[in-house]
């Protein structure tokens, strides 16, 4: 195949169109060969909650409570929730009748989660973009990824791509970033 001509109207390898100048730098070579386009900046990255009962963190908290735990089921069917992560704060918590105070994540649905608090946490964006978890003093606590010791209140506890923030007495809320 011949090349194009270059736009000084002579053709061969000197300066026309997908051939460097001489003395200008190119970007290494790409799949094939050819020349890597660059990249256009990325934006911030967007995370999300999924949010839902869990098993295996149910049977382990009915094993660290005591007797008023006894009458407590995981419910038989209890949907996934999906929640981008938006804005600087989102709170994780129960509607209050009384006030008609409903958190961002509101776990008062049904089947509703008999160990969250009201106002249980708070997922806090950190200045890079990424997200932390902060317990509001709640009465059960909040662990992350399985530990049996509570997160220490009002304390931001930074979380990574596929944490598990553990609330009440069933609920797991998964943050990925993505």
């Amino acid at each position: 195949m011949i090349p194009p001509p270059s736009p000084s109207g002579q053709g061969g390898q000197g300066g026309g169109y997908g051939y460097p100048q001489p003395g200008a730098t190119q970007a290494p070579p790409g799949p094939g060969g050819f020349p890597q386009q660059p990249q256009a900046p990325q934006g911030p990255a967007t995370w999300t909650a999924t949010i839902g009962p869990d098993r295996e963190y149910f049977m382990a908290m009915m094993q660290r409570s005591g007797p008023e735990a006894a009458g407590l089921n995981l419910p038989a069917y209890s949907p996934e929730q999906q929640r981008r992560l938006t804005g600087n704060q989102l709170t994780i918590g129960r509607r209050r009748h009384s006030t008609g105070d409903t958190p961002d994540i509101d776990l008062s649905v049904p089947p509703e989660d008999p160990g969250v608090s009201h106002q249980h946490a708070v997922l806090v964006q950190q200045p890079d973009g990424s997200w932390a978890v902060v317990d509001q003093n709640s009465t059960n606590g909040t662990t992350v990824n399985g530990s049996d010791e509570p997160i220490q209140p009002f304390v931001p506890v930074p979380l990574q791509d596929g944490d598990r923030v553990h609330v009440g007495a069933w609920t797991t809320i998964t943050i990925r970033r993505g």
